[in-house]
């Protein structure tokens, strides 16, 4: 169980960060520069200047973080499935588990809440095995 919840818990807060970093600071700053974005808002609110070393930064962070991201949260989405078939977990929770990283700051409380049931299935397996 240690192992299995240890590397649950390592991607699922590596793949949080980096999305709170992508969606909080990357996004804007390439982005919010007044102009239409991904072909369907019209305006963004002018936080950079075009062609900005701010704006600079942030596609830099867009492209090489959102990148990382993608790799990265597909071995967050295995190691959580397999967490998930270790302690059979019912579908609803999983899907919960697993949607949950693709929400900034959401996956903090997922992790969380996953966690903390591991441990408590545990503890009551403990209570219940004679030692």
């Amino acid at each position: 169980m240690n192992g299995t919840l240890t590397r649950y818990r390592v991607m699922a807060t590596i793949v949080g960060v980096l999305l709170v970093v992508l969606i909080l600071i990357g996004v804007p700053l390439a982005n919010f520069d007044g102009s239409g974005m991904w072909g369907f808002i019209p305006s963004t609110p002018e936080l950079v200047t075009p062609g900005s070393t701010a704006q600079e930064i942030g596609n830099a962070i867009t492209e090489y973080l959102g990148v990382a991201h993608g790799w990265l949260y597909m071995i967050f989405l295995v190691t959580a499935f397999l967490l998930a078939r270790q302690e059979a977990w019912e579908p609803s929770f999983t899907l919960v588990t697993l949607l949950c990283g693709t929400v900034p700051i959401l996956s903090f409380w997922a992790e969380h809440r996953a966690t903390e049931r591991v441990r408590a299935e545990h503890a009551a397996d403990a209570l219940e095995t004679p030692a």
